[in-house]
């Protein structure tokens, strides 16, 4: 399972079989149930998941005490509250799995340990932190560029496995809708 992980750090720096061996034992790895919270709003932050099979998901519960999703992450890819880990405080998030889930995960001590002994690895996160940070950007154009009804059209025309892939009501809590004004898109597309 660990090749995963392997061969995504291969996409964007090189490491040698020895030095992976190495670098993998910074971190840990979980088995996580569906619908099984890594982490509460007020807990700190102190781990970085990496999906290795599965699918989680960070999403805060606003003013109104409604589940407000902010971004899902399926295999290869990082999920934490990047600011509360950077800074070891409490988080205002919750990570949740959406469906039963292999991760991969290291603490910020272990990630600073781990950069210092392979540079080399600064280069991997730092195309990691790009690659969440233009995704960050390029949501924030589609909820200020388009309509809802156009901004989930853009979703299951970019992502169709995706929006397959997770449940309605999550894919409604992300886009910022009900899942009853998501149920009526849903008809007039079918229509």
């Amino acid at each position: 399972m660990l090749d995963i992980f392997k061969k995504h750090i291969a996409k964007f720096a090189q490491v040698s079989d020895d030095e992976f061996e190495e670098i993998k034992k910074f971190f840990d790895t979980k088995e996580v149930a569906k619908k099984e919270n890594l982490l509460e709003e007020g807990q700190l932050c102190r781990h970085h998941y990496f999906v290795l099979n599965g699918l989680l998901r960070k999403f805060y519960i606003n003013e109104k005490g409604i589940e407000q999703t902010t971004e899902f992450a399926i295999e290869t890819w990082w999920l934490t509250d990047n600011f509360a880990y950077e800074r070891q405080v409490s988080t205002e998030f919750y990570i949740q799995a959406v469906e039963k889930s292999m991760i991969l995960y290291i603490t910020h001590e272990k990630q600073e340990r781990l950069l210092e002994e392979f540079p080399i690895m600064e280069r991997y996160f730092r195309f990691v932190y790009q690659r969440a940070y233009a995704a960050a950007q390029k949501r924030i154009k589609f909820l200020f560029s388009f309509s809802k009804e156009e901004f989930y059209f853009q979703a299951i025309n970019n992502y169709p496995e995706f929006v397959q892939r997770v449940p309605q009501y999550l894919i409604a809590s992300y886009l910022g809708f009900t899942p009853e004004y998501l149920s009526e898109i849903r008809k007039r597309l079918l229509s």
